[in-house]
């Protein structure tokens, strides 16, 4: 079994960044990890998907809300992935999840792991 965590979150005026970590815990070494995904979910609102990057490290699946101002990255050998969050606004104050989907290499099973969230709050 793996946890995904999450760090980063905060409370930030309109216009100020913030990164966000997601890292994988546990059985890393039979976790091989596809696809990372970032989602949100704002008070009231369905969770929405932000961003998304393959194990090459082509991002895709930005929100258009975020195109140009947020940006996904990776690191396939520590397992981990992050979201530059540069020109913050309002509306961006949403928990943030990190998902991640790949093998479970021993069997070949497919996985699909969420972390449990990181808040973000936009104010000034």
């Amino acid at each position: 079994q793996v946890q995904l965590v999450e760090s980063g979150g905060g409370v930030v005026q309109p216009g100020e960044s913030l990164r966000l970590s997601c890292e994988v815990f546990g059985d890393r070494t039979n976790h091989f990890v596809r696809t990372w995904y970032w989602y949100r979910q704002a008070p009231g609102k369905e969770r929405e998907l932000v961003a998304g990057i393959n194990r090459a490290g082509v991002a895709s699946d930005y929100a258009d809300s975020v195109k140009g101002r947020f940006a996904i990255s990776r690191d396939n050998g520590k397992k981990m992935q992050w979201l530059q969050m540069n020109s913050l606004k309002p509306e961006d104050t949403a928990v943030y999840y990190c998902n991640a989907r790949g093998l479970f290499t021993p069997t070949g099973d497919s996985f699909d792991y969420w972390g449990r969230g990181t808040q973000v709050t936009v104010s000034s």
